[in-house]
Parts: C-alpha cells; sequence; structure tokens
C-alpha cells in the first residue's frame, strides 16, 4: 500500500524515504534489544557501556555526543550505571567539575561479554544487504545526519 499522504512528490518521497528508515532502524534495533534487556540494562545505558569499552574513559559531554544524547538526559543514564557498579565518575583534581566517567571491572566484563553476541545481532540483521548495499547505507546515513547538525 503507498502512502495515504497526497502532497507534493518531494513531499510525499520524503515522508515515504523517512517511514522506511524510520521502520528499518526499529526492526534492526528490535533485533539487538532482546539481550540488552536481558542484562537489565536500557538502550542508553548499552550505549555508554559500549563506547566506554571501546573509546575509554570519557567526560559526559563526549560521552553524549558519542551516543547522541543531551548531557542532561545522560547524566541520570550515568547514575543508574554508577549505582549498579558498572561505571565510576572521577573528578579532575584541577577542576573538580570537570567528570570523567569510565568503566568499572564489572562494567567491562559486562559489556566485554555481551558486545560479540550483539555485533553477531547486528551483522545477521544486515546480511540481507550486500557488502556495497551496506557502505552505501552508511555513506547515506551519514550525509543525512551531517546535513541535520
Amino acid at each position: 500500500m503507498g502512502p495515504r499522504y497526497r502532497g507534493t512528490k518531494t513531499e510525499v518521497r520524503a515522508l515515504a524515504a523517512f517511514v522506511a528508515l524510520q521502520r528499518a532502524a526499529e526492526s534492526v534495533m528490535g533485533a539487538t534489544q532482546e539481550e540488552i534487556v536481558r542484562a537489565g540494562l536500557t538502550q542508553s545505558q548499552f550505549g555508554v557501556l559500549e563506547a566506554l569499552l571501546h573509546l575509554g574513559p570519557l567526560c559526559a559531554k563526549d560521552l553524549a555526543r558519542k551516543i547522541l544524547r543531551t548531557k542532561g538526559n545522560l547524566t541520570l543514564v550515568i547514575e543508574n550505571l554508577e549505582k549498579g557498579g558498572l561505571v565510576e565518575r572521577t573528578a579532575r583534581d584541577e577542576d573538580r567539575r570537570f567528570l570523567t566517567v569510565a568503566l568499572t571491572k564489572k562494567g567491562r566484563r559486562l559489556v566485554a561479554g555481551m558486545f560479540p553476541r550483539h555485533a553477531g545481532t547486528i551483522v545477521k540483521a544486515f546480511r540481507v544487504l550486500t557488502a556495497d548495499e551496506q557502505e552505501e547505507l552508511r555513506r547515506l546515513c551519514r550525509k543525512l545526519g551531517k546535513a541535520q547538525g
């Protein structure tokens, strides 16, 4: 069934592309969500743990930018991860307002154990696309994302 909106060709095309992108993203996110939920995490919490695993300790501002969240939203996420013993925040000696977030041993064990399965789920979801199609999708998504920011 085609779109019900009867706007201009440009509007209909853009809206159809938006809906297709959103549905595809939600489908892939749904496939990855099961293990994240089973570990007792939210998508944002897993994003923080994964970023810290691969990038090392980060300040909250850089961490927020990496996982595409606001610093305000990230504060609660980090607080909950800290309560669970998965991350720790430390202040710099020269500026106590500047906090660095790092994985604890418990957090590193959790995310390092989860990540291979997470990556495998993503690889499986993307098998419907050829390698060239995956690269083209990445290029187009980056182009679209950069145009908005």
